[in-house]
């Protein structure tokens, strides 16, 4: 039953969308975030603790498993947005690959490579190496500018410890003839407190603000994984992201995901409670407060949790959870501990 409402739900949406494509002609875009879950290759990059992910490491991680890990997540990557645009995404953020190579191999992957999909990436200073990345589709988004921001903490045992940890990747560039810009993020886990991403969110925020200051335009996304929920200090209070549109101030950020969270879905499982830590945040001037949907710019129309059957846990103890590419030192061929999410934005056409 469940099935057959979630199909008549897209139905109704691609529906939607084609009347108002008829009545406007409007083109439609996805932008999406995946957390990769420990995209590492089988070679040992210097400084960094990619120990587990060697060949002869906890995982066993041979050239056969790197395999299997790249086509499961060019699998995922290919397939998001085509619920309702048959292209799929423009742009896709994405966390925890290990360096460049990686994601040089995933763009070789038959269902990107079609596409043309490229990227974007800074090497960061992460202590086992993972990163942040942008995948991008040219014939849709072009690259204006590309930088990483540094994560900078502010309790001195911190910087004594060395603690350095993901920044932030901004990439700047021009979709459906405007300016966007993409902030991919990572933050601290919850191994530790909420004060390491509360100061993540306060610095994204001065990011924001930054880019904001340089063009009152920008569309911004702001988009990772949080490691915290919506309704969480870093999000609603440091970054400032609101749950309803009419609560959004001038220059200010919606969360589209706030609630779906709150209706009692997420994108990882923990204790069998759902958490929402893949947000996509989005600036005020991507919203259609005065309900005209005139879209004569780029325009939120969607927000979505990208599902598939086999992305999740089918039978045993976990049934339901999602598929991990490893669980225990157990390699699952799965793909991902989260669920990818998406917006829709669409666009009168000239």
């Amino acid at each position: 039953m469940k099935k057959l409402l979630s199909i008549i739900s897209i139905l109704f949406l691609v529906g939607t969308m084609n009347a108002l494509a008829q009545d406007r002609k409007l083109s439609a875009y996805a932008i999406g975030f995946y957390n990769l879950e420990n995209l590492f290759d089988t070679e040992h990059d210097e400084g960094h603790n990619d120990y587990e992910y060697l060949p002869d490491g906890r995982n066993k991680w041979t050239d056969m498993k790197y395999q299997h890990k790249l086509r499961n997540m060019s699998r995922v990557l290919a397939e998001m947005g085509t619920d309702k645009l048959p292209y799929g995404c423009a742009a896709i953020g994405v966390s925890e690959v290990e360096n460049a190579h990686c994601l040089t191999d995933l763009c070789e992957q038959e269902p990107l490579k079609a596409r043309g999909f490229q990227f974007c990436h800074i090497e960061g200073p992460d202590q086992r190496g993972v990163d942040c990345a942008l995948l991008y589709n040219p014939a849709m988004f072009t690259i204006r500018d590309v930088k990483l921001v540094p994560y900078v903490y502010e309790l001195q045992e911190d910087i004594d410890k060395g603690r350095a940890t993901r920044g932030f990747l901004v990439v700047s560039g021009t979709l459906a003839n405007e300016h966007v810009t993409i902030i991919v993020n990572h933050l601290p886990s919850r191994g530790a407190t909420s004060y390491y991403r509360e100061l993540g969110g306060r610095q994204i925020r001065v990011v924001k603000d930054s880019l904001q200051q340089d063009d009152p335009n920008v569309k911004l996304l702001i988009m990772g994984d949080m490691n915290d929920d919506p309704r969480d200090k870093s999000m609603s209070e440091a970054l400032g992201a609101r749950r309803d549109m009419n609560e959004v101030e001038e220059g200010g950020l919606y969360n589209p995901f706030w609630k779906i969270h709150d209706s009692g879905t997420g994108t990882l499982m923990y204790n069998n409670s759902w958490n929402l830590f893949d947000q996509i945040i989005l600036s005020r001037n991507l919203l259609d407060l005065e309900g005209t949907k005139k879209y004569e710019t780029l325009t939120l129309f969607q927000p979505q949790i990208f599902r598939r059957e086999y992305l999740f846990q089918q039978e045993g103890k976990y049934k339901g959870n999602t598929k991990r590419t490893t669980a225990g030192g157990v390699w699952l061929d799965g793909y991902s501990d989260h669920l990818p999410t998406l917006v829709y934005l669409v666009k009168a056409q000239q």
